[in-house]
């Protein structure tokens, strides 16, 4: 790369991270996820040229930025691993693993009915992966609302925060299902149970030996590790770890995301306390790996937001196919309170707080955006700026909802005292 292919670029970087900053921090004032902010941005940058500004039109498809926010979602995704463990999955009880199932299959089908019905000339794994776009629940946002709102350790926080972990995984598992899927069926091969029973007992085997091995090797590997010499040994192990998983989940034919994932969830404090003492403020490795992923992250919701196509609204289907979408996410999600088996639980604040597709939805998006079918691609643009507007409208809504619905209940318990 000479210095001429280097300053667009680094133009490009300036504009994407102070215009993420700029729209975070206008989002988070008036109390909304920051991710919004981000992906709004990236929506005017991208769509400047409906008013003659076209300088920035090349930014969506610039190959630099595009290996910067897939690298970002890795970082995300090693985030979101890094808060969860396996111990909390396995301790949060009936309730949040029914919670999270209803909340995979149910907005799934829902999903697949709408995207036929309004693309009926598409082929059906299309469908589906619009249905699993559904499936997603952002932990990240709902566990921002439920501290905001001081329930994390209520009852009912418990069996969100639960189920949207597990939702997290369920999700990542049907994600490696209709991906692989679909990658078969454009080479060429026939769709047979055998193949779609290969590919998940792929998905499970991999989490689980990824789980099982990945923990038992990191302690070692971080053990011998503390023998070394030199500062940020714990943080170079550490990415150099979910950078591994990453590429043998895609060796294994998943996502990379699901290696990251992985990657965070075994990778707890305890592997590391040797290395983790060296430092004098002792962080953990998801507080060293926090500046790295305010660079990289934000990348990936701006250029996300700048692939949304604002003209595509002028048609009215596209609009309506949107409205209905996000009906069918909200809806499907309040399925999940069926799943609540505890009496005396507020269900519909359950059902409220699954709601938000955030960063999880974008990722699956994104995902589908690469993956061609028959010819074209499996979310078309037009289909990506619906997906985009319902998962902005789902994270929107949830943090006013879940608020007063919370108060109600608070109000109704002081009634009956």
């Amino acid at each position: 790369m000479t210095h001429a292919d280097l300053l667009p670029v680094l133009l490009a970087l300036v504009l994407v991270l102070l215009g993420a900053r700029l729209g975070g921090a206008a989002f988070e004032a008036i109390g909304q996820p920051a991710v919004l902010g981000e992906l709004l941005i990236g929506v005017v940058i991208g769509n400047l040229g409906l008013i003659g500004f076209h300088q920035f039109d090349r930014l969506a498809h610039q190959p630099s930025l595009e290996l910067l926010a897939e690298i970002g979602v890795l970082f995300l995704l090693f985030q979101v691993g890094l808060e969860s463990n396996v111990r909390d999955m396995l301790a949060v009880g009936a309730s949040s693993f029914l919670v999270a199932t209803f909340g995979v299959i149910v907005p799934m089908v829902l999903g697949f009915f709408v995207s036929r019905e309004f693309f009926p000339a598409s082929p059906g794994l299309a469908h589906w992966f619009i249905g699993a776009i559904l499936c997603a629940t952002s932990v990240g946002i709902t566990a921002r609302v439920l501290g905001d709102l001081g329930r994390t350790a209520s009852r009912e926080g418990r069996i969100i925060l639960g189920a949207a972990v597990i939702d997290d995984v369920l999700g990542l598992i049907v994600l490696a299902v209709i991906s692989g899927a679909i990658q078969a069926a454009n080479g060429g091969a026939a769709f047979r149970i055998s193949a779609l029973a290969w590919i998940v007992g792929k998905a499970v085997a991999f989490l689980v030996a990824a789980v099982l091995i990945g923990g038992w090797l990191s302690r070692r590997v971080f053990r011998v590790a503390s023998h070394l010499r030199g500062q940020g040994v714990l943080l170079s192990l550490a990415l150099a770890f979910c950078f591994a998983l990453s590429w043998l989940a895609a060796k294994a034919g998943l996502a990379p995301i699901v290696g990251a994932f992985a990657a965070g969830l075994v990778l707890e404090p305890v592997n590391y306390q040797e290395l983790m003492a060296r430092d004098r403020h002792r962080r953990e490795i998801r507080e060293l790996i926090e500046p790295l992923a305010s660079f990289l992250v934000p990348v990936f919701f701006v250029l996300m937001g700048m692939r949304v196509d604002l003209s595509r609204f002028a048609h009215r289907e596209i609009l309506g196919f949107a409205a209905v979408l996000t009906l069918a996410a909200i809806a499907g999600k309040q399925a999940c309170s069926l799943g609540v088996l505890e009496r005396g639980l507020d269900r519909l604040s359950v059902g409220l707080g699954m709601i938000p597709r955030g960063e999880v939805g974008l990722i699956f998006a994104s995902i589908g955006a690469s993956l061609s079918l028959d010819g074209g691609k499996v979310v078309s643009p037009a289909v990506y700026s619906a997906v985009v507007l319902m998962i902005s409208l789902t994270t929107l809504l949830t943090p006013p909802l879940l608020t007063a619905r919370f108060r109600e209940s608070d109000a109704r318990a002081a009634a009956r005292r």
